[in-house]
């Protein structure tokens, strides 16, 4: 579904990415971790075009992301992408937020886009929430209705860029739950997360990434049970006792 092979991207003299390889097989949940600044959110949003990379290749579902001849809007519309700040539009009502990319974008007729959005709401537990605005609603309710918007556009994959990281902790995990259960159903995944409680619940594997680079692609059993890499076991040993 998805396969990286080679991905280099830097600002200047700066490398943010160096030499990359990895994929993701259908329905396949694959966490992606490492400390902050090693390139996690950068190399995830290279997957659906939102960065631009200088080397190397990545195709999704075949349809290779770095050719200037591919529809880059087009091929986002069947990625789901949920980010770290929600960027819900706040003048809207939830239930429009979520219908306004199946009109615009897939040409659902308006009935079909509400329909879709307000079956979507009821499955993360917020059809109550439809007539409301963004700003009324907590951060982890917000998250979960970004959540179901991406799902309005039945997207072949999903992208999580550090879902959790903006929220207060009661509100992690109403939001894991609703990833949990879509991991369970098989949707194919790609997260960037801290959260290593659910890297070990649903992940098939983890990426651990320094300085730019993959410095571990390992199966979870193999990751969480003794990291080949001194920098993954100090990462863990900080991450799993505090």
């Amino acid at each position: 579904m998805i396969f990286i092979k080679n991905v280099s991207k830097h600002y200047g003299a700066f490398q943010v990415l160096g030499n990359c390889s990895t994929s993701v097989q259908k329905g396949e949940v694959v966490v992606v971790c490492g400390p902050s600044g090693s390139g996690k959110s950068t190399l995830i949003k290279c997957v659906n075009g939102l960065e631009p990379f200088h080397a190397g290749e990545i195709l999704l579902d075949g349809v290779s992301v770095g050719d200037p001849r591919t529809n880059l809007p087009k091929l986002r519309a069947r990625v789901g992408m949920v980010f770290q700040n929600f960027e819900l539009f706040p003048h809207m009502r939830i239930i429009d937020n979520l219908m306004i990319a199946q009109v615009k974008v897939l040409n659902r007729p308006r009935e079909v886009a509400e329909e879709k959005g307000l079956k979507l709401l009821e499955r993360v537990g917020l059809q109550a929430h439809a007539q409301k605005y963004p700003g009324q609603l907590s951060g982890g309710e917000q998250q979960r209705v970004a959540i179901a918007r991406a799902l309005a556009m039945d997207p072949i994959c999903m992208l999580f860029d550090e879902p959790t990281s903006a929220l207060d902790p009661e509100m992690i995990n109403e939001v894991l739950d609703v990833m949990v259960e879509l991991a369970q159903e098989g949707m194919t995944m790609m997260c960037v997360t801290h959260e290593m409680g659910f890297a070990k619940k649903v992940a098939h594997r983890v990426i651990f990434m320094d300085h730019g680079q993959i410095i571990e692609d390992a199966s979870k059993d193999a990751f969480f049970g003794t990291p080949r890499s001194e920098r993954a076991q100090l990462f863990l040993s900080k991450i799993l006792h505090h």
